[in-house]
């Protein structure tokens, strides 16, 4: 029973670590995120007035930098764990 939950969780923590890697080095390559809001101004009866707005999601270069470290940490400690 301990062998099957010791490899569970490495295994867990393998793709913990693959994810994080992934998701830094997509933060490193896309630096930003553009989407667009819908917000309601007034409602006169039949007649609806909507505002759009363009948001803008930025984040730094090392915040991607920091994201792919963690996940070559955890994969590390998760390959130490194993053997």
């Amino acid at each position: 029973m301990a062998v099957r939950s010791l490899t569970l969780k490495t295994t867990t923590r393998k793709t913990l670590g693959i994810i994080l890697i992934v998701i830094g080095i997509a933060m490193i390559i896309i630096r930003e995120i553009n989407f667009t809001t819908e917000k309601k101004v007034a409602d006169l009866g039949p007649i609806e007035l909507n505002k759009k707005e363009q948001k803008t999601v930025a984040w730094p270069l090392y915040g991607g930098i920091a994201v792919a470290v963690c996940g070559v940490v955890v994969l590390l400690a998760a390959r130490k764990t194993a053997s």
